[in-house]
């Protein structure tokens, strides 16, 4: 948990705000039901600073866009081609805290199309989470500038990047390292800056190669021997792509596995908290709306898996 809100508010009342969120929700099944783990809705809980409402009204949409667009039903044969280049990948490494480490090149952009530029973010997400570490839940980011020109990147694709992670991946990114960023970037990051929340926008640090001050923060956060080279690590070797699809196929095989595991983790709110559909502070027609789209059958259960 992150300190401040968190800590000034017990476990208990941060349990029952958890429950009061939960309530709202119910009935869920299938892969929503496995989304709406505690820690979910925690996250979403912390995303609105624990006021229940804005959390409840967050994870809806969050749970509506899931149904719609099934991110844990992308595999890597639906993004190959996006990733040829090595734009973004997770690296073999975790931080010293544990966390999975996506590396981002934006000089290796590869396509002009939006939709299959996030569909590969949203792959890569997802990939990151299935990899988070024991009693992790956060990941980092390690963004390389070498090479870095305003042709790489988009405000639109990035306008759409901030919304898609942090409306539906709320308190899932730990830090996120500019590398070396030239004086080019500054006014695309003004630009880009009011998109983040300011809670986000404090995770971004910038970090160069020739500031000892600045590399401090990937000493205590990285072992440097296994590090690529492009962030001043002792790792030379260059990005392979068959390697590394190699590695995702593997990774999308355990899938139904994970979630077939977590599968008894699914239960119902306490019976004296059942959900009041007269109640003020219920959506009646987004609730409806959830519900239709959550259920699921037991034969597509076979492919989910717990989030």
């Amino acid at each position: 948990m992150s300190a401040g809100e968190d800590e000034s508010l017990s476990p208990e009342t941060q349990q029952a705000k958890i429950n009061e969120v939960r309530k709202s929700l119910w009935p869920l099944s299938g892969k929503l039901a496995i989304y709406c783990s505690d820690g979910c809705i925690a996250r979403y809980l912390r995303a609105r600073n624990w006021n229940t409402k804005k959390a409840t009204k967050m994870l809806k949409a969050s749970l509506k866009w899931r149904s719609e667009y099934m991110p844990e039903e992308i595999r890597w044969d639906d993004v190959a081609a996006e990733a040829e280049t090595g734009k973004i990948y997770r690296s073999a490494y975790k931080d010293k805290h544990g966390r999975p480490v996506l590396v981002m090149r934006p000089r290796c952009q590869n396509t002009k199309s939006i939709k299959g530029q996030i569909k590969y973010l949203v792959y890569c997400m997802e990939n990151a989470i299935l990899n988070l570490g024991e009693e992790q839940e956060q990941m980092v980011w390690l963004i390389d500038f070498h090479g870095f020109s305003l042709s790489n990147v988009s405000l639109k694709v990035t306008k759409e990047t901030a919304h898609v992670l942090q409306n539906h991946y709320p308190e899932r990114l730990g830090v996120a390292i500019l590398y070396d960023a030239p004086k080019i970037f500054e006014p695309f990051w003004k630009m880009a800056k009011p998109f983040l929340e300011p809670k986000t926008a404090n995770k971004v640090k910038f970090v160069y190669s020739d500031d000892p001050n600045t590399n401090k923060i990937m000493d205590e956060l990285f072992d440097m021997g296994m590090v690529e080279s492009a962030f001043s690590g002792k790792d030379g070797e260059d990005f392979d792509i068959n390697k590394y699809a190699t590695r995702m196929r593997k990774d999308d095989e355990k899938l139904p596995f994970v979630w077939r595991t977590h599968h008894s983790l699914i239960s119902p709110p306490p019976v004296s908290t059942a959900a009041n559909p007269t109640s003020s502070d219920s959506d009646p027609e987004a609730l409806d709306m959830i519900e239709e789209k959550a259920v699921i059958s037991s034969d597509e259960d076979k492919d989910t898996r717990y989030y």
